[in-house]
């Protein structure tokens, strides 16, 4: 069987106005591992690998680098820790350039990118939005997909303007966070599906937050 990677790299929101929803992200960002995990099984010619960055004014930090997923733990209290501000642009290049150098001797491979932010960039000082669009129409043409998750702000018109068509508004309130990370699972479970079929990434992140 021909082993397709699928590197899933989740770009996590962590500046002080996540406080409010935190549990609600913790318990959400622990069902998509679980999701990855049995991605394995459902689709076994499938070997995924699973980064998580999260980002604020203090630091962005690659809290998982690259690992199999079977082998993940879970977020916790301790490992997320909201604080300061939004340095969404600078998480995102940083994130994107290490993925791109660890993928580019690959050959049979897909990347899903998921970025989760509950406010607007407002901190970054090594990358410009035009900078990062840049790179996102690159990448694009190269087995990548993008899913943008936002609230209070624009959030369809700064996906956008990043080259990002799946794009989904959320409220900071536990009720609506479940319902959002309900929706992220059925469209990344759908995702995988569609590759599985070998459809191609277009088509396979069509109507990602909008699966039955």
């Amino acid at each position: 069987m021909t082993t397709h990677k699928i590197f899933n790299l989740i770009i996590l929101d962590e500046s002080g106005s996540m406080e409010a929803i935190k549990a609600a992200t913790l318990t959400g960002f622990n069902e998509v591992v679980q999701t990855i995990q049995g991605a394995s099984q459902l689709f076994p010619e499938q070997l995924h690998t699973v980064t998580l960055v999260t980002f604020n004014g203090l630091g962005i930090t690659t809290r998982i680098d690259n690992q199999p997923a079977e082998r993940l733990t879970l977020l916790t209290n301790e490992l997320f820790k909201p604080n300061a501000s939004t340095p969404l642009y600078d998480a995102m290049g940083r994130s994107l350039l290490r993925l791109e150098w660890l993928t580019e001797k690959e050959t049979d491979y897909t990347v899903l990118v998921s970025i989760l932010t509950d406010g607007e960039e407002n901190a970054s000082k090594e990358f410009t939005g035009l900078q990062i669009q840049a790179m996102i129409d690159r990448l694009k043409r190269r087995n990548w997909s993008f899913t943008y998750m936002g609230a209070n702000h624009a959030v369809q018109k700064m996906a956008f303007s990043l080259s990002i068509e799946q794009s989904i508004t959320f409220q900071t309130n536990e009720q609506d966070m479940k319902q959002l990370f309900e929706r992220e699972r059925k469209g990344r479970t759908a995702f995988y599906d569609k590759r599985s079929k070998g459809q191609s990434i277009k088509d396979a992140e069509s109507n990602y937050f909008e699966q039955d």
